[in-house]
């Protein structure tokens, strides 16, 4: 493994930890405030905006969002992103510790999956790793666009789906995998910075459907879900549009095995679970 990997899974780890913990902080403010609505943006922006403890938290997340874009520059947005997955186990630990209330059984599996499937992938990177492809832009293009495309769906059924905190986010997750994905790209540089626009388009629908969601459900099943959609997409991107390859052999195998493991954790700690005595909000 690279130097430059090495220093890329660091900042990722740090990133996924401190982005993390502002969810559950935002969540906290967010759900204290008036009622938010995205008909209603300027309104809803100022209420953030105005709220210290609100503003604490996004100071939090845009720390994570450069620390972040960091690891991009220096590894594959599937290997980064991986180790981003791990800390939705991060968001599960430290919700139920301020619950003061011990995981249950499907939380504390999915912590270990994403546990041995972030320890998977640094074996898997013995045998080093490189930055990875940069695919099509007409591809790429195409992958936000449906992306786009499928949260709106999302929002528009809400009701359907279980509710405003599922819906928002589903959605918001979405619009986070296209900030991801374009911040991978915008890294790039030349004429691919142009995709600083999707970037900031996704990261701010994302931001504010998850504000909006904080206050329809607990900050696990709404930053779980988005977590969940905010890992797989990019991985999934990585390979399929970037053309970023996957090593031959027992390390490449390994290297499958992780993404599984971290995926199989974030789909078990994302899942909207009833709280004892209380309907979880999402159902």
């Amino acid at each position: 493994m690279s130097v430059g990997t090495a220093v890329a899974l660091v900042l990722a780890l740090a990133s996924t930890t401190l982005t993390n913990l502002a969810y559950l902080r935002e969540h906290d403010a967010a759900a204290a405030l008036p009622v938010l609505s995205m008909r209603r943006p300027l309104h809803s922006a100022r209420l953030l905006l105005e709220d210290r403890s609100w503003m604490l938290g996004f100071a939090m997340e845009t720390s994570g969002f450069l620390l972040y874009a960091a690891a991009l520059a220096l590894a594959s947005l599937a290997l980064v992103q991986s180790v981003a997955a791990g800390g939705i186990g991060v968001l599960a630990y430290v919700s139920a510790r301020l619950a003061r209330r011990r995981l249950s059984r499907r939380e504390f599996v999915g912590v270990a999956a994403s546990v041995v499937g972030l320890l998977v992938l640094a074996a898997s990177l013995a045998g080093g790793s490189s930055k990875g492809g940069t695919g099509s832009t007409l591809a790429i293009v195409l992958w936000l666009g449906i992306t786009a495309g499928v949260a709106l769906l999302l929002l528009a059924f809400a009701r359907a789906l279980g509710g405003v905190a599922v819906a928002y986010g589903l959605a918001g997750g979405l619009f986070f995998s296209i900030g991801d994905i374009s911040t991978k790209v915008a890294t790039e540089g030349g004429a691919r910075i142009g995709f600083l626009v999707t970037l900031v388009l996704g990261y701010t629908l994302g931001t504010a459907l998850l504000q909006v969601g904080y206050q329809a459900g607990a900050a696990l099943t709404v930053a779980g879900l988005a977590t969940l959609l905010t890992n797989a997409l990019p991985i999934a991107a990585g390979t399929i549009v970037l053309d970023e390859p996957v090593p031959g052999g027992a390390l490449g195998a390994l290297r499958v095995v992780a993404f599984v493991a971290v995926i199989a954790g974030a789909v078990l700690l994302a899942r909207p679970e009833t709280a004892r005595g209380k309907p979880a909000s999402a159902s």
